[in-house]
């Protein structure tokens, strides 16, 4: 399973699992649908920035579709 902490890995449709801002702290993961990729560079060490379906943002901890 891959981490979320390249951008080549993520695309949009594909199915994460995401760490909201305020979820930082306890860790707690939210799943959604990728609808657009916010981080620029091509890797991020805490994952990948991503806009979901439901319109919230968080970054990419795990990719649920392979």
């Amino acid at each position: 399973m891959k981490d979320g902490k390249l951008r080549r890995d993520i695309k949009s449709g594909l199915r994460v699992a995401i760490v909201l801002k305020q979820d930082q702290r306890s860790g707690k993961l939210t799943e959604g649908i990728v609808r657009d990729i916010l981080t620029n560079s091509p890797k991020h060490p805490h994952g990948i920035k991503v806009r979901l379906s439901d319109n919230q943002v968080g970054r990419v901890q795990k990719i649920l579709d392979e």
